[in-house]
């Protein structure tokens, strides 16, 4: 099978060196919408995404496609003992956890693991853990992700642990919802992930979708935007960690719903659709929660 879990567990991938610019850092906090909205252009507080001078900060969710920032090519699954079809896989969950504030340039080397191989009967979810470092050797941020690949799985291995997640009975303390435009998937396709499924009409009807869906990590950096906006003063260097469970698709023309519960250290956060038909109110992440720094 495609999946050899004694050779893929606890293999590491090759290392990656790169770097990163102010540009860089702008084109992504323009492709998860910072500046959309009306008088945006001219607040101080969304300008800190969206010019670049000394009040510049970036978010922490740059980290995870820092390391592939200007790769031009469709991503692959080919790792150690794992050889998969794009097609047959889509993101599981991505989290990221910074040691101190990204700078708006560097340069950095990647070291991914993995970690983690579950066996979900019909299909296989690996876990991977990758720490960025810079040139003297200290941490910048870490990230964990996981794929689901379909048809992979029946091993008979461990299906991986249960979630205890929940969120609060009360209300939200905060609610906001951005509108995805038309072009949202094409803009943040240039941030790196040219995966065709997110701008070719054919390849997403390949894929069973009737139109190019939004990538998972557009929503998902989206998502912080908003709950670092509504809770947190729009300060990036408050956000310690993001992480979340992809749990539905986003269309063009959708919005996206956000409600965030302050809860001590964390922010708990519900995503959800709000569209014109049935996947109105669906879930787009779920077991999502922001730690403060």
């Amino acid at each position: 099978m495609p999946i050899d879990p004694d050779v893929a567990l606890g293999a590491w991938l090759p290392e990656s060196t790169f770097s990163w610019t102010s540009s860089d850092v702008l084109l992504y906090h323009l492709a998860i919408g910072a500046g959309r909205r009306k008088g945006d252009n001219l607040d101080e507080a969304a300008l800190r995404y969206t010019l670049d001078d000394d009040r510049l900060q970036v978010l922490p969710s740059f980290g995870i496609v820092a390391p592939t920032f200007h790769k031009t090519e469709p991503p692959k699954v080919d790792k150690p003992g794992v050889q998969i079809d794009l097609a047959r896989v889509v993101h599981g969950s991505q989290s990221i956890r910074v040691h101190a504030p990204i700078p708006t340039s560097g340069s950095a080397t990647l070291r991914t693991q993995i970690v983690d191989i579950w066996d979900k009967g019909k299909a296989a979810v690996i876990v991977e853990e990758g720490t960025a470092t810079d040139a003297d050797g200290n941490e910048l941020w870490t990230t964990t992700s996981s794929i689901f690949a379909r048809g992979e799985g029946g091993w008979g291995g461990d299906r991986g642990p249960s979630s205890t997640f929940a969120l609060p009975e009360r209300g939200p303390d905060a609610v906001s919802e951005y509108a995805v435009t038309p072009e949202q998937a094409l803009l943040y396709r240039l941030c790196g992930d040219r995966n065709p499924l997110h701008a070719d009409p054919a390849s997403s009807i390949a894929s069973g979708f009737p139109v190019p869906i939004l990538h998972g990590l557009c929503s998902y950096g989206i998502v912080l935007r908003e709950v670092t906006d509504l809770l947190l003063g729009s300060d990036a260097a408050r956000v310690g960690g993001f992480s979340a469970r992809f749990a539905g698709v986003v269309l063009p023309g959708d919005a996206l719903r956000v409600e965030a519960w302050s809860e001590g250290e964390q922010i708990l956060v519900r995503a959800t659709t709000v569209s014109d038909d049935e996947r109105n109110g669906n879930p787009v992440l779920s077991e999502c929660f922001l730690e403060l720094a």
